[in-house]
């Protein structure tokens, strides 16, 4: 077969239908309907076949995408499905929600520097993940059960990529959710107008179907400590993927008002406690007819397009930089401004206003403009002189970020940065022994494939803590001295038990 060239490929990506802005706005189905297969195998032939891919190291859990899209042009959709599932858990979720823009596709030999537009790998990767749900297919695997028991702390795509390794490595794994659900992030803080909860069910039962145990309703470092788990409970080992969901506000006059709320509180009321039920689901949330929503990533327009579907009449942004430096992805903003989300640049809110009875009915805020770089890279914003002005709000929601929830610092031994997320080494390793980390509650608010890229590589060193042989690699190089081992066993092969000092 004659090799592909930027030439010979089809030059525009193929089509994938989305319910059109007027419509979607009202309601809670899928924005985005995927490609069908004519599309999908189009896309397909976009792809190069680079010898030395760069979006394999584009990728935070390093999919052979190259592979998969290879085995789907042969019309192997099972095998490809099989492929890709070697190194990710969650195709279907991933697919929706990774900012593939800025990973696998922003280093794809396709989109760079020839005018077109990159592969869609992650929409060919949410094709492939629908068509496993639709067919029923699952990952085999053959476990040969060992002696070792793990504990993974949250549900979220840490949890759910540390779990599923560990469990195909023959561990015993349970899973502690605090919620009465498991899904974690996946569950409460993305709509389902972006990720169906449909496919978080069935990623989780492809979990379940590796003979993981999810145990919801236990809050650990409430029922029990992570250094009870490992002493009472007869843990060998834990891995904490808690994420980071405790919100930041601005400390300015009048975040004390009814009416003033998290992004995480409303996300979790809608997604998790059924507010656009009400009265069916007595979750009850009163926006009002104007929000103004503070923030512009991922997380704002998952509000704002979330206010707009429960009712609200006119929703705001207000970010204090620039359109340019709207960190949320491209498609996500472009859906908002489609939807008829009202975008206020360079502008920062400095008081919230209240009326007689402390409800909230305005904001008052000044204009920017940017100055020199910030530690960021971004230029800095600053208030320009004189400029304040005030419009109308009956709920303002922040999304400007979020810190770690201190309960497990509070209970545990375990060592915390300054920030208070755990701290860890290059192997995710805490100050704990036989106790790991990974996602948000060490890095701070990142993406979903990057979370579980950390659970995986968590998962690995777990492998090694507890001698648990790499089936990947057959042979292990020869201890070249004495000082490499221990009693002449290698001390690759050595495993570890806790000590307890009283």
């Amino acid at each position: 077969m004659a090799r592909k060239t930027i030439r010979s490929i089809p030059q525009q990506r193929a089509d994938m239908p989305v319910q059109e802005p007027e419509i979607r706005a009202r309601n809670f189905d899928e924005v985005a309907l995927g490609f069908d297969l004519e599309n999908a195998l189009l896309e397909c032939e976009r792809c190069l076949m680079c010898p030395q891919p760069a979006c394999i190291e584009g990728c935070p859990v390093k999919i052979d995408i190259p592979g998969f899209i290879s085995k789907m042009l042969e019309k192997d959709f099972r095998g490809a499905y099989e492929h890709m599932t070697d190194a990710t858990q969650l195709p279907a979720v991933c697919g929706r929600v990774c900012p593939q823009e800025d990973q696998c596709e922003g280093v794809c030999a396709v989109g760079a520097g020839t005018g077109l537009e990159p592969v869609a790998i992650g929409r060919l990767e949410r094709f492939l993940g629908d068509m496993a749900i639709k067919e029923g297919w699952q990952k085999s695997a053959q476990i040969e059960p060992n002696r070792f028991r793990v504990a993974i702390v949250g549900s979220g795509p840490a949890g759910m990529a540390c779990a599923a390794d560990l469990a195909k490595a023959g561990c015993a794994v349970t899973i502690y959710e605090a919620f009465h659900v498991p899904g974690g992030v996946l569950r409460y803080g993305i709509p389902e107008f972006r990720l169906p909860k449909s496919v978080v069910d069935a990623e989780i039962a492809n979990l379940k179907a590796l003979g993981v145990d999810i145990q919801c309703n236990t809050l650990v470092g409430r029922l029990f400590t992570i250094d009870q788990m490992l002493d009472d409970m007869g843990y060998d080992a834990v891995f904490i993927g808690v994420g980071a969901g405790t919100p930041h506000f601005m400390d300015i006059p009048g975040e004390n008002l009814n009416g003033v709320l998290s992004a995480n509180e409303l996300l979790t009321r809608c997604n998790l406690m059924h507010a656009g039920d009400f009265p069916k689901f007595d979750t009850p949330l009163g926006l009002g007819k104007r929000v103004a929503v503070i923030g512009s990533g991922n997380t704002a327009m998952d509000a704002m397009r979330v206010s707009l579907r429960l009712g609200a009449e006119q929703v705001h942004c207000i970010y204090r930089r620039s359109e340019i430096e709207c960190p949320a992805r491209k498609e996500e903003l472009h859906h908002a401004q489609e939807e008829g989300i009202e975008f206020h640049w360079l502008t920062n809110p400095v008081e919230i206003l209240g009326d007689a009875n402390n409800n909230v009915r305005g904001i008052r805020c000044v204009q920017m403009e940017l100055g020199e770089p910030d530690n960021s890279g971004r230029r800095r914003p600053v208030a320009v002189e004189g400029s304040e002005f005030d419009f109308e709000a009956d709920t303002v929601v922040y999304a400007i970020g979020t810190s770690p929830n201190p309960i497990l610092g509070q209970t545990s031994s375990i060592g915390l940065n300054k920030w208070g997320y755990i701290d860890t080494d290059d192997d995710l390793s805490t100050s704990l022994a036989g106790v790991y980390a990974g996602g948000d509650i060490v890095t701070g608010a990142a993406t979903v494939i990057k979370a579980m890229g950390a659970g995986r590589k968590a998962a690995d060193s777990i492998r090694r803590y507890l001698g648990l042989r790499d089936t990947n690699v057959i042979y292990e190089p020869e201890t070249s001295d004495f000082e490499n081992s221990l009693f002449g066993i290698d001390l690759a092969e050595h495993c570890f038990t806790r000590i307890r000092q009283i």
